[in-house]
Parts: C-alpha cells; sequence; structure tokens
C-alpha cells in the first residue's frame, strides 16, 4: 500500500496571519481551536487590528481543514512582499528588511534552520528563498526570499 502524503490546507495570508497572532498568546493548539470555535477572541490592540471573527467564520465552515492549519500546519494560497515580512514578524519573531527597489523586491532575514525551514513550507508558489552567504553569520544563515520570475 503506498502512502500519500496529503497536502497541506492552504490559508489566505490574512488568515495565516490571524492564526499565527493567535499562537502568541501562548496558547496550546487545543485551547487556540477551543477559543476559535467558540469564538473566545480577544480584541487586538496591534497595528495590524486583526478581526479575529474571521478565523471562527473559518472554523466553522472547514472544521477539519482549520484543525489541520493549527496542528500541521498550511501553505499560504498568495503571498505579498509585505504579508511575508509580516508573517516574520509575527510567526517568527522576527523584523525583516524589505527591499522595494524596482526589479529586486525581496525580503531579508537571517534564520536558523528550523526557521528557515518553517517559512519555506509556508510561503506560496512563486516565491524562492535563497541565502545571501556575503551576510550570513556563524548562528544564523541570512536569506533572500523573492518572486520567483520577476516583471
Amino acid at each position: 500500500m503506498i502512502a500519500h502524503n496529503k497536502e497541506p490546507v492552504t490559508l489566505s495570508q490574512w488568515d495565516a496571519l490571524l492564526l499565527e497572532s493567535l499562537r502568541n498568546l501562548g496558547w496550546s493548539e487545543d485551547e487556540l481551536l477551543r477559543r476559535v470555535h467558540a469564538g473566545e477572541l480577544p480584541a487586538d490592540d496591534s497595528q495590524f487590528q486583526f478581526d479575529y471573527s474571521r478565523l471562527t467564520e473559518l472554523a466553522g465552515s472547514h472544521p477539519s481543514d482549520f484543525e489541520q492549519a493549527v496542528r500541521q500546519g498550511y501553505r499560504i494560497k498568495y503571498n505579498t512582499l509585505r504579508g511575508i515580512a509580516s508573517w516574520i514578524r509575527l510567526a517568527l519573531g522576527q523584523e525583516p528588511q524589505l527591499l522595494l527597489e524596482p526589479g529586486r523586491e525581496s525580503v531579508i532575514c537571517a534564520f536558523h534552520a528550523e526557521e528557515h525551514a518553517r517559512l519555506a513550507s509556508v510561503l506560496s508558489y512563486g516565491w524562492v528563498v535563497r541565502k545571501d552567504s556575503s551576510a550570513s553569520t556563524e548562528e544564523k544563515t541570512v536569506y533572500l526570499i523573492e518572486p520567483l520570475i520577476r516583471g
């Protein structure tokens, strides 16, 4: 019998940011799932001003997909440069640099191997993560996150 790897659940970039923001509250996966399903969610006073009721709607309409996203991870359907930078801030607690020069747009950040793997696992198709060996340190490697095809 051949085991099939199930594709990860896909979330919108905004839903992924909402989820990562809630993870920062330190709740267990079970607590996060319970609170989202029950609509017992905090008011957000961050720069994002998240309205977490969106996740309650998502969990209600697609409960198994939402649980899989929380417990096993997800892939983002479509990323933007600023969205990637926001995800890195929320999910990895890092402050990335945005390069917005036309034709060279990218997000630059230093990661440990496990942080790099986590980012690579969630990015939507159409993005590449490559090492910037000129800027790496002994502890972390600097990466450029760029569009696969430049317009």
